[in-house]
């Protein structure tokens, strides 16, 4: 069979095009490299459900990482330093296991370049669309996928065209109040944050229930805007859509036109597939999307499909920043009502989102995930690096669970493009199929760690405001593996980008890349949510285009 479309993926990137391709009638294949699950399946269970139980084993299916150490390049497997790139294998991938901050860019955003010029040894450029283009598939994310919240007016809030959120804001925790007293005293402006999170009943996904397993954990409910529970499952009632689970895709196939004619995947067996298509979109998360490209060589290109500009992998986008902490007990708030069950804090600060001399970021407060053994078993060293036993660790370990509670603040920053922030593959490593694995060079530009620190020193004040104990900060520069993006740059110029503006392939005419890969400058948010949008977009493109774009 010929399928009209082939998606590579099911996560953020490849929900909207699936759910639109195949309502609009076109027969849509997905290979996804993991199993499927549903609601059922994902218990509140630290040792069960937790993001790193549905990703490859490191020993078979690893990365290297590349780190400027003593003055050269050092290469490292990650399955030596546990440091996993992988963020979800199963249908609608790490979208399951997002904490769901959903901010909107604004139209600063989409033109930084142009508005603070271009940092030495940077490769900041505008983006070939603007904040308008994509407003309206940030509103049709809002609804289909789900986001909870309430619109307040701020300096840098972004133009809109509804008034409000479709769904309500989650319950929070009373902790809010000390937040936006301290915030108010400090003259800074703390807003409640927009959730992929739902709370009311959506067709068949149940509202949020407050299990307090969120962040890095699947929802049980629906009630999270997965791409699975969200797009997918809706996708699969038009009886247009086949998903091949367990489908590990190592290659693209180009014909004598230089257009893609077949994806080869491997079974969990090991057993060699292909499926043929008029049309595909890789949306495999930035690092396996370069890598699967760069694989993918032929008579056609042979550097890798669509690389013969030699700019996949190019331009690999984190987001930088760090996590400041702090602790809170009975003498800030009654313990009830510091350790209800559930209930959210969903506030951020974003008086620094741009400044006059540099484009700055975004704070996202909240509470530690839940995490239980993890967070007893780091209870069991002493300061001194002595190992804590006994009644001692037992003493520990209660007054940790039932008399203090941790408030984090999470600083997301835009990640720098730069020439030593790439994907490459590397013959000499090798996963156990006998692919050449991704390798991640994780070159980091000067201001983000200057601008993080920026940051660090105004979030700390709201802890020492709110009388905050143990007020503690680890500020890096280094790559947040969940939160990956570039190396399929999109833009006008085919010798300087790899997708046209719409993402589709500059060298290959019906090939397009929907994830994060698209993304030249990330915005100081997490991408998730415009990621969704985009993909919305390209859509709509294809919709449209169809039959151009196969001819």
């Amino acid at each position: 069979m010929i399928y009209d479309v082939c998606v590579i993926g099911s996560g953020a990137g490849a929900g909207p095009i699936i759910y639109e391709l195949s309502k609009a009638g076109l027969k849509v294949c997905v290979l996804e490299k993991g199993d499927i699950y549903d609601e059922k399946d994902f218990s509140k269970d630290e040792l069960v459900v937790r993001r790193s139980i549905y990703t490859p084993n490191l020993k078979d299916e690893y990365h290297t990482i590349e780190e400027f150490i003593d003055d050269s390049w050092h290469k490292f497997p990650t399955y030596e330093t546990g440091w996993s790139f992988w963020n979800g294998t199963l249908l609608g991938g790490s979208s399951n296991f997002m904490s769901g901050y959903f901010h909107r860019l604004k139209p600063n955003d989409f033109k930084l370049a142009s508005t603070y010029g271009v940092p030495k040894d940077s490769n900041i450029v505008d983006w070939p669309i603007n904040y308008d283009e994509l407003e309206p598939y940030y509103t049709k994310v809002e609804e289909l996928v789900g986001v909870s919240g309430v619109v307040e007016e701020y300096e840098f809030l972004e133009p809109r065209s509804t008034k409000d959120f479709i769904y309500p804001p989650l319950k929070e925790n009373k902790i809010v109040d000390l937040i936006d007293k301290a915030c108010k005293e400090l003259n800074y402006t703390s807003i409640k944050t927009s959730r992929a999170i739902i709370t009311k009943q959506k067709d068949g996904r149940n509202p949020c229930y407050y299990s307090n397993y969120c962040g890095s954990y699947a929802c049980s409910s629906g009630a999270k805007g997965s791409s699975r529970a969200s797009l997918i499952k809706d996708a699969l009632t038009t009886n247009n859509l086949q998903i091949i689970a367990n489908a590990n895709v190592i290659k693209l196939n180009t014909d004598k036109n230089k257009k893609i004619k077949s994806a080869t995947y491997l079974t969990k067996s090991g057993t060699k597939k292909d499926v043929f298509a008029k049309l595909f979109v890789v949306a495999a998360q930035a690092v396996e999307t370069s890598r699967l490209l760069l694989n993918s060589k032929d008579e056609n290109f042979v550097n890798g499909v669509a690389n013969n500009s030699g700019n996949v992998g190019k331009n690999f986008l984190s987001t930088s920043g760090g996590i400041i902490s702090a602790t809170f007990d009975e003498s800030h708030l009654a313990l009830e009502d510091l350790h209800a069950s559930g209930l959210f804090v969903n506030r951020s600060i974003m008086d620094w989102y741009y400044t006059k001399e540099f484009k700055g970021g975004c704070i996202d407060i909240l509470f530690e995930h839940q995490n239980p053994i993890r967070r007893a078993s780091s209870l069991r060293w002493k300061d001194n690096g002595d190992l804590k036993i006994g009644e001692e660790l037992q003493n520990s370990i209660f007054e940790t669970f039932t008399k203090t509670r941790t408030l984090n603040m999470e600083i997301f920053l835009d990640w720098t493009p730069n020439d030593n922030s790439f994907i490459s593959v590397d013959e000499k490593y090798k996963d156990k199929y006998g692919i050449p694995v991704a390798n991640i060079r994780i070159g980091t530009h000067k201001r983000d760690l200057e601008i993080a620190n920026f940051i660090k020193e105004k979030a700390i004040k709201v802890f020492e405001k709110m009388g905050g104990e143990n007020i503690v900060s680890d500020i890096l520069a280094l790559p947040s593996a969940n939160l990956q993006a570039g190396g399929c740059r999109f833009g006008d110029n085919p010798n300087t980008s790899v997708l046209n503006k719409y993402c589709q392939a500059h060298e290959v005419s019906n090939l397009f890349v929907s994830d994060g890969s698209f993304m030249p400058t990330g915005g100081s948010v997490p991408y998730t949510f415009t990621i969704y949008a985009n993909s919305f977009r390209i859509a709509d493109y294809i919709k449209n285009n169809y039959n151009k774009i196969i001819a």
